[in-house]
């Protein structure tokens, strides 16, 4: 069976520096960069991006971060909360725009 996405992809993910030098080190510097701890522990930035990974629903993302956030200590439990909370978010952003919709009906209507 073959699959639009291929695990294999992801370990290439630095070969993106391979067509365009300049940008793709200045993106894996910055990236290098956001995910240091600061105000934000590694292990909450790599919960975040986990959530964040299922709401772009990149699934090189989720396999990278399901493998981090696991090898940073989170249990299965929490990092399924996270996605929770981002799947919350999604669906909330979805249904906020149904106002516009009232709105536009309402104005239709009158």
């Amino acid at each position: 069976m073959s699959h639009y996405y291929n695990e294999a992809d992801l370990a290439k993910f630095p070969q993106i520096s391979e067509y365009q030098k300049a940008m793709g080190d200045k993106f894996f510097a910055w990236y290098g960069e956001v995910f240091k701890e600061g105000a934000l522990t590694a292990r909450e930035k790599s919960l975040i991006a986990l959530a964040v990974a299922h709401a772009v629903q990149c699934p090189y993302c989720i396999d990278a971060y399901t493998q981090d956030t696991l090898q940073k200590g989170c249990t299965e439990e929490q990092m399924m909360e996270a996605v929770h909370v981002a799947a919350a978010i999604r669906g909330g952003a979805s249904l906020v725009h149904g106002v516009q919709m009232m709105n536009k009906a309402n104005k239709l209507s009158m």
